[in-house]
């Protein structure tokens, strides 16, 4: 699966170790509760977009680690 800025938090959490790469971007979803009733519909790029964080280097890197899962 490529993921791309309209790939959902929830699929991306389906990617096994992906929580070390979002916690290096620093993505807060990871420990906002409220988080947990929106995974389905928050999207990488929105994410990127709330929270200023760089989506073209959040993207190539769950990608590359994408591939070698």
């Amino acid at each position: 699966m490529k993921i791309t800025n309209r790939t959902t938090l929830e699929r991306v959490l389906e990617i096994p170790n992906v929580e070390q790469i979002l916690g290096k971007h620093k993505v807060p979803c990871l420990t906002c509760p409220m988080a947990k009733f929106e995974m389905a519909s928050l999207k990488i790029g929105d994410i990127c977009q709330m929270y200023g964080l760089d989506e073209k280097e959040l993207l190539k890197e769950l990608n590359k680690n994408e591939v070698k899962s």
